[in-house]
């Protein structure tokens, strides 16, 4: 299910403040990689760098899957950095209908490296699934 997605949302919680936040994403090596300007869960993930992330398939009420992962968070640097950059880059661009405009958080802004580029490494996995026959 990880590798089938793009949209997760990753819980952050910081000075008594938790924060839930869609991200696209990139399922990699055991790890989630994302990218974010800099803002408030860049600035809660460094304060306290354990998170939570989930995702779901939903077909409809009665078909779907849940799965809620925890991590840590690490900024990525140098070459890890640009892999996982180019790995979100060619992740996500094809699955956009307007492939002339830039996503949040412009990957092309990136150019001077204003685009914080991280990875969570999963610590623990859990999931839970509705399978039901509708007829």
């Amino acid at each position: 299910m990880l590798e089938r997605q793009v949209i997760g949302r990753l819980g952050c919680h910081a000075n008594g403040e938790t924060y839930i936040v869609p991200i696209n994403f990139v399922y990699r090596n055991n790890a989630v990689y994302g990218h974010s300007g800099n803002g408030k869960k860049i600035d809660m993930m460094r304060a306290n760098p354990n998170v939570c992330f989930q995702i779901d398939e939903i077909i409809d009420t009665f078909r779907w899957k849940s799965a809620i992962l925890w991590g840590v968070f690490k900024e990525l640097k140098d070459e890890e950095r640009q892999q996982a950059m180019q790995g979100i880059i060619h992740r996500i661009m094809p699955l956009t209908d307007r492939p002339g405009e830039e996503p949040s958080h412009g990957i092309s802004e990136d150019k001077h490296g204003d685009i914080v580029v991280f990875k969570i490494e999963l610590t623990k996995v859990t999931g839970k699934f509705e399978s039901h026959e509708i007829g």
